[in-house]
């Protein structure tokens, strides 16, 4: 399969940049804010599809940063799903951070995808993930930034649809004005044909009423503009009341898919900045058997279904192969349950760590846990594990039914520990239905327990992360009806768990802002008055609420007074049997499963997990013991589930091999084996906003995409053996980058000229391998060996001439020659720690008008035209070196004068450059 996003892909884009403008509406300004390559798409997987062979368009639009955004899964798989199918193409945008979102407004301009730079208002249709309420405000900035009006009501016929999905979608009325459609439960089986209806319907004329609602004849699609409202006496809240049609759904029931039919997509977008869990993440099930009560995931997922074993070891490989990532994540809401895990591990495990790609597990259940496959995650490097008890007392974990004993607990925690893992984290909740003081002081009992049990049995320094949060009564949950504890005893509790784990220096306490919780549940329980207070709170100025230092609390409670909503109705107890806002959207459960399992928690009993693998927590698995069913509504075939869980746990223990590894060579562990090289290449385009730590964490993963075998350091965690040139400032482009690399073969000729030619084939747009040498063994690195570096410094024609520079070749002449006869050139520099004076001139060696190379240079990297430019030599010492950005603003005569950085060529010692210009070994036919 040809690889997704490859350089035949970006050439049609026309934006890797070499002799050719990057064409993207931000590039003037990207490099003015945080993480700029976060807007700039060309990652390798992404894929551009031509919009004029495809029957309808979609963006996937994610109300979160892109560092968040590009860590879903759900994204990964309906991206894939919709531009594998010739008839749909999807593009992605992500929420725009406060500062890009500034320099937008005040230029006037919109958000585009990734992909194609298109607003969202020309695509058939936006597709929001609501994976939690504090990106509700998030939703109306990139509505509003894409050209789209905000309420539902007011877009006009040609208007794109605009569908939410994801948690979200199960409880949404505070989202439905401005939302016109919700697909309910797994989006893999609905969104092809939704988009294709909507699309189909607009070319034939339909009006915009009749398509919405041959949308929600679909079923499992949610259109609040064909259902009314009416207040529930019972609490005051406005509840959903049946439609006066016949052939709307009512209840809307959720949609849920057969993994097998949607294998997980082996390829994806991988690059940009770091994203939030940086790694190879797969789904190896869906759903969860352990019936925790104040668990949403838990309820709305069901039932468990298990990915194929081989389809998980083709997705892993694939993934190794695509990706070029170090780490792979194996994710489920329960790991543990999984019934093949620990074959899986053991096929996986000695050909992911002969690639030095080490092999995690999001979360374990705490209890159940074998002493071999402890060993088994052990092997794969991983340092830390996940436990998740919830509560500190074992009354308490019954009552939420958490099946696990402090005993299991300690047991679980001692063996890791054993096992030579270096840091356990511990999940807990507060503010629980029954909680008193002493569940609360038990949170910390049990982790300085644990971190006694872990200093006993690793007998060396430990760490133990307690991490508390606050528990939000969700919808479709047990706890639905519960009270939510109130801010201020929320802080209290938090207060009295700092206190209590004050002394234990082993135990490092995370808490979550307690702010955040509250305004999460006030947004959940909502009603579809709840939109205009959203509204009024972002048009205040609420953004990304999750994010602690951007909540603005005082915000939401002024929108929420403006709105006449009275938190506290929706903070309190809600009386069981009454109708709720979200009870017209039908997850599966069976009615009255919710209030027998309330009842069971307030009566501190546990229901057992259900499925082929049940037992109750600290009994034995004894033989075929008969399957468990606690009558939730979803009508497993639980004996069929035990059987295909047996296949699958036989499949992998019988036949490893048929698990394909990605690659048959090892990486070598020994740093002096293997050969040392040199790489040239160039930054231009998007590559020029990679900032040079994403660049050293890019480069390993393309010489691993391109199938490259390299040496690793020794230790634990292995690294690729290789050293960088100086680091080159954000949004400076460089026809002249080199990394030196140790790799296993010894490579002529006719081998360097191929392995740039895969070199390039694996990067993203706009970086681009020139030369490849080999280096003898006495050869300096590149720390002794670069000395300094010729930079071009650019400035518009017209700028300067509407600043009244006067001829700008004159202007910039003698501008040079002023650099030159200065004795100190003296600018502000600021860092973390603050700001300190520097001297330009000490480590300023030439500053001339540009001459012909420079000229030529400034056209290979797509600068543009009307440009006047000037020749600037600098040198880099171990005490520093001038920045391009300095230079620029001292020539120009202010900072805020505009201009264009290109670093020319990295100079040696002697003065020449590193490497002569790229000759037959390094620009094969590209």
């Amino acid at each position: 399969r040809r690889m997704a996003g490859s350089r035949q892909d970006q050439a049609e884009q026309g934006d890797q940049g070499a002799g050719r403008p990057w064409a993207h509406p931000y590039a003037d300004f990207l490099d003015r804010v945080e993480k700029p390559a976060r807007y700039a798409g060309g990652e390798v997987g992404s894929v551009v599809k031509d919009w004029s062979a495809v029957e309808a368009t979609v963006c996937l639009a994610f109300p979160d940063v892109y560092d968040v955004g590009m860590s879903h899964l759900g994204f990964r798989i309906l991206y894939r799903i919709l531009n594998e199918d010739p008839r749909t193409l999807a593009e992605r945008a992500y929420c725009p951070w406060v500062d890009l979102e500034a320099e937008l407004r005040a230029r006037g301009l919109g958000l585009v995808s990734l992909e194609s730079h298109r607003p969202l208002c020309d695509f058939d249709g936006v597709g929001f993930s609501l994976q939690h309420e504090l990106t509700y405000a998030n939703v109306l900035t990139m509505l509003e930034l894409g050209g789209l009006p905000l309420r539902a009501a007011e877009r006009g016929e040609r208007a794109p649809l605009v569908v939410a999905g994801g948690p979200g979608a199960t409880h949404p009325e505070p989202l439905a004005p401005f939302v016109d459609a919700f697909a309910i439960g797994d989006g893999e089986a609905k969104l092809t044909e939704l988009a294709l209806c909507w699309a189909r319907l607009d070319r034939a004329g339909a009006t915009r009423a009749e398509r919405l609602r041959a949308l929600a004849r679909l079923g499992g699609i949610y259109v609040p503009a064909l259902y009314e409202v009416e207040i529930e006496p019972a609490h005051g809240l406005q509840v959903v009341r049946p439609p006066a049609s016949a052939d709307l759904p009512f209840p809307v029931a959720r949609t849920w898919v057969d993994l097998g039919r949607y294998p997980f997509p082996e390829v994806g977008p991988t690059g940009g900045p770091e994203a939030i869990f940086d790694r190879a993440s797969i789904e190896i099930a869906r759903g969860c058997s352990q019936g925790c009560r104040f668990c949403q995931a838990g309820m709305i997922y069901r039932p468990v279904r298990e990915r194929d074993p081989l389809e998980v070891c083709r997705a892993v490989w694939g993934a190794v192969r695509s990706s070029g990532s170090d780490e792979v994540s194996l994710t489920a809401l329960s790991p543990a349950d999984v019934s093949y895990l620990g074959p899986l591990l053991r096929a996986l495990g000695p050909e992911l760590a002969a690639q030095a790609v080490s092999l995690s597990i999001s979360s374990l259940r705490a209890y159940g846990l074998r002493p071999e496959l402890l060993g088994e995650l052990r092997r794969q490097r991983p340092s830390g594990l996940t436990f998740a008890p919830e509560a500190g007392t074992q009354r308490l974990r019954d009552a939420v039914n958490k099946n696990v004993t402090d005993e299991q607990l300690a047991e679980s925690v001692a063996q890791a520990f054993a096992q030579g893992f270096e840091r356990i984290k511990l999940y807990f909740m507060i503010g629980l239905p029954t909680e008193g003081d002493e569940d609360v002081a038990a949170i910390a009992a049990t982790a300085r327990r644990c971190a006694a049990l872990g200093r006993r049995a690793a007998r060396r320094r430990i760490e133990l992360v307690t991490s508390v949060s606050n528990h939000v009564p969700k919808p479709h949950t047990p706890f639905q009806w519960e009270a939510m504890d109130s801010l201020a005893e929320l802080e209290r509790k938090q207060a009295r768990l700092r206190a209590g784990l004050r002394a234990e220096r082993a135990v490092r306490l995370r808490t979550h802002d307690a702010r955040g919780s509250v305004l999460e549940a006030i947004l959940a329980r909502g009603d579809r008055r709840m939109g205009e207070a959203i509204e009024r709170a972002w048009r205040a100025g609420a953004r990304f609420d999750s994010w602690d230092e951007h909540l603005r609390f005082d915000l939401w409670e002024q929108a929420f007074a403006a709105s006449g909503i009275d938190p506290s109705r929706h903070l309190g107890a809600l009386p069981v049997g009454a109708r709720l806002p979200w009870s017209h959207i039908d997850v599966g459960l069976a009615p009255g499963f919710l209030e027998r399992e309330l009842r069971r928690a307030l009566r501190l009993r546990r229901s057992p997990p259900c499925g082929p693998r049940a037992r109750r927590a600290g009994q034995p698995q004894e033989g075929r013991r008969r399957p468990v069913c606690y009558a939730c509504g979803l009508g497993c075939d639980l004996d069929a589930r035990r059987a295909q869980q047996e296949a699958f746990a036989a499949m992998l223990e019988g036949d490893a091999s048929r698990a394909e590894p990605s690659r048959a060579a090892a990486r070598a562990r020994d740093p002096a084996a293997g050969q040392r090289y040199r790489l040239r290449f160039e930054k231009l385009g998007p590559a020029t906003l990679l900032g040079h730590l994403d660049l050293v964490r890019e480069l390993p993963r393309v010489l691993r995409r391109a199938d490259v075998p390299m040496v690793y350091t020794l230790g634990y965690h292995p690294k690729p053996a290789m050293s960088f040139g100086p680091a080159l400032p954000l949004g400076c482009a460089s026809l002249d980058e080199h990394v030196d690399v140790r790799l296993l073969p010894l490579l002529d000729a006719p081998a360097l000229t191929d392995l740039v030619a895969r070199l390039n084939a694996a990067s993203p747009a706009g970086l681009n391998f020139l030369q490849a040498s080999r280096l003898a063994h006495e050869e300096p690195g590149l720390g002794e060996l670069v000395n300094g570096a010729r930079y071009v410094i650019a400035f518009a024609r017209a700028a300067l001439v509407e600043r009244g520079c006067g001829e700008p070749d004159a202007w910039l002449r003698a501008r040079c020659e002023a650099f030159m006869a200065s004795e100190e050139l003296v600018v502000e520099r600021v860092h973390k720690g603050g700001t300190k004076t520097v001297d330009l001139r000490a480590w300023l060696r030439e500053a001339a008008p540009a001459g012909e190379a420079a000229r030529r240079g400034l056209a290979r990297a797509g600068l543009g035209e009307g440009l006047v430019a000037a020749e600037m030599v600098v040198a880099i010492a171990p005490s520093g070196t001038a920045r391009p950005g300095e230079l620029a603003a001292v020539l120009g005569g202010q900072p805020s004068t505009a201009y264009r950085a290109l670093r020319l060529a990295l100079l040696a010692r002697d003065g020449a450059c590193l490497l002569p210009p790229p000759g037959e070994l390094s620009r094969p036919g590209r």
